[in-house]
């Protein structure tokens, strides 16, 4: 290799040790290793501009609409409302998730699946009385297995086939052509999932309860005659308090939220402060601040028609990850305010406003009504109480699902590309109101796009400068050009890269190798770019693998070490299960 070889293998390097960190976001770091590549010359604009216009990610783009079609139409709670029911025991709970979470996902992609579901799972849980802890792994795990069924169950799949068909100029692989090593593995994991999760999943009662208002608000109020009186919260000193936030001000039977620092305090006002309450005799220093005279009926439990508590998960794409609650500054940020936060099924004691920020972190919010609609598509939040405001078109329910099987039977029996399927289908769900414009827009998650289309321009470059056969060659001489042990190392390097990075991200970045690879031995590489899309779909061990994973990590109240318990065995069993089917079908 030559220096702009070693140059991408130490980039591609890079990209890894930084998504793997954590602190930055994947899409971030693939765009500027995007524009690394092209300022530097090593591939030209057209090659690093290539992914954009792959048809594998574009398709993946057209079936988030079509996922929301179905969501919006209420097609996933006509599904709920017939399966989930009342079951007997957890592993009857268990198996109504999984099985048509399963199924869905094998035609829908299963990230906007699984957020679909765990609202309606979370209300579920308390309806029979199950821990959530007890369903939400079963949820993302039966999801990724349902993923693996078809092209289609999840973009890791298209975004393969898209590379695949721009590397070797080969028609692809059509709907089901992973069926075959999908299914007994689906059926493997799925059977080991029920039989063995009732008993290893941790039963922990349901964080989102956050128990008492008193137990992180205190209350006091405004003297009637003060010298606060007339004042502004500002100039009251009351929003750089150190250990305390003012949540709202209770005023003649009204409320006041996401107080703003020039709302002006009258006498008699109740304040509401959320934060450590030991810091009570501290407020009461303040001259005009006297104890409230309802301190036996705490404010923040009445209902108020102008105040919403809300419970919000962050996703992994939040801006204010790594950041300190007061430096998120989310009254300014989204019109709310932290009451609580909840981590690994417990509520975070301490100074609410120096707790940082973490991915799955629960929030207890105090926010205006409107916050809710607002931000229901916003990537920070994954909302995970069940607080519709958004009716569903239960009218167009069985017409998402007709859509839908139209789709699949078109791609299925050849009659047209999966990509013009896709765009179909997503084209009728918009123009039958399965869902709006608007909707159909916001349901398409950008970091996700934004991180396998860079990730092409890595890919390309590893690809071009040789560097790709460099390790491919590498792994050859590991395995000594047995096809049965490359296959096996092929599978483990990208279900490693999976763990650490994102699922697409690892998948471009094996695919130029393992074609090499092929080449060198003179074999058809299906059966390989089949291995890199089950190891990069089948991400048990850890939330940082799998999107859904740590879509339900603080919904489910766990610890990162219950993914590693669960999650190991599981991804030991899927893999060997994969590797001995793709070896019987192939005849490897």
């Amino acid at each position: 290799m030559d220096w702009q070889g070693w140059f991408s293998l130490g980039l591609a390097l890079a990209a890894l040790l930084l998504m793997s960190s954590g602190r930055f976001a994947p899409h971030m770091v693939m765009m500027a290793v995007l524009v690394v590549l092209s300022a530097s010359g090593i591939i030209s604009a057209d090659q690093a501009l290539a992914g954009f216009s792959n048809s594998g990610l574009i398709t993946v783009v057209a079936m988030f609409v079509v996922a929301a079609g179905i969501h919006h139409s209420g097609g996933v709670d006509l599904l709920v409302n017939h399966l989930l029911r009342s079951p007997k025991s957890v592993r009857s709970a268990q198996a109504r998730i999984a099985l048509p979470v399963a199924l869905l996902s094998s035609f829908l992609n299963n990230t906007p699946v699984v957020a679909t579901m765990i609202p309606a799972v979370h209300a579920w849980s308390r309806k029979i009385g199950i821990a959530p802890s007890k369903l939400m792994i079963p949820l993302s795990y039966s999801a990724i297995l349902g993923g693996t069924l078809t092209l289609i169950g999840t973009s890791t799949n298209l975004v393969v086939n898209g590379q695949y068909q721009q590397l070797t100029g080969e028609a692809g692989f059509s709907i089901f052509s992973i069926t075959a090593v999908g299914l007994p593995v689906a059926i493997t994991g799925l059977s080991v999932m029920l039989l063995l999760m009732p008993r290893v999943l941790p039963d922990r009662k349901d964080q989102q309860k956050f128990g008492a208002m008193r137990e992180f608000t205190l209350e006091v109020a405004v003297s009637l005659n003060g010298p606060l009186v007339g004042k502004t919260v500002g100039e009251a000193g009351l929003r750089e308090l150190e250990r305390l936030y003012l949540v709202e001000i209770e005023r003649g039977g009204s409320v006041v939220t996401a107080v703003p620092s020039e709302e002006r305090l009258c006498g008699g006002d109740r304040l509401v402060f959320a934060g450590d309450t030991q810091a009570i005799s501290d407020l009461l220093r303040i001259n005009g601040i006297v104890p409230s005279v309802h301190d036996d009926e705490p404010s923040l439990s009445q209902d108020r028609a102008e105040r919403r508590l809300v419970e919000a998960a962050l996703s992994p794409q939040s801006d204010v990850l790594g950041l300190t609650i007061r430096d998120a500054r989310f009254r300014d940020r989204y019109g709310a305010v932290v009451l609580a936060v909840a981590r690994g099924g417990e509520r975070v004691s301490g100074n609410l406003g120096n707790i940082r920020l973490k991915p799955g972190d629960v929030l207890l919010l105090e926010a205006r009504p409107a916050f809710v609609s607002r931000q229901r598509y916003n990537k920070d939040f994954l909302l995970i109480n069940d607080l519709e405001t958004e009716t569903p078109r239960h009218d167009r329910a069985w017409l998402s699902w007709g859509i839908l099987l139209v789709l699949v039977g078109l791609a299925a029996c050849s009659v047209l590309s999966m990509l013009n399927a896709a765009l179909l289908g997503a084209a009728m769900m918009i123009l039958t109101g399965c869902c709006t414009v608007g909707q159909a827009q916001k349901s398409v998650d950008v970091p996700v796009i934004l991180t396998i289309a860079a990730s092409f321009a890595l890919g390309a470059a590893l690809e071009e400068t040789g560097a790709a056969t460099f390790m491919a060659e590498g792994i050859l001489a590991l395995s000594t050009g047995q096809a049965l042990l490359t296959l096996f190392l092929v599978y483990c390097a990208v279900s490693f890269l999976t763990e650490v990075i994102t699922n697409n991200a690892a998948a471009v970045l094996v695919i130029p190798v393992v074609l090499s690879m092929t080449n060198s031995m003179g074999v058809p590489a299906e059966p390989f770019v089949i291995a890199v899309m089950m190891a990069a779909s089948a991400s048990f061990a850890t939330p940082l693998g799998y999107q859904t994973n740590m879509m339900v990590f603080g919904p489910g109240g766990y610890r990162f070490s219950d993914f590693v318990k669960v999650g190991l065995p599981m991804n030991l069993l899927v893999g060997l299960t994969t590797v001995a089917v793709i070896a019987t079908v192939y005849g490897l």
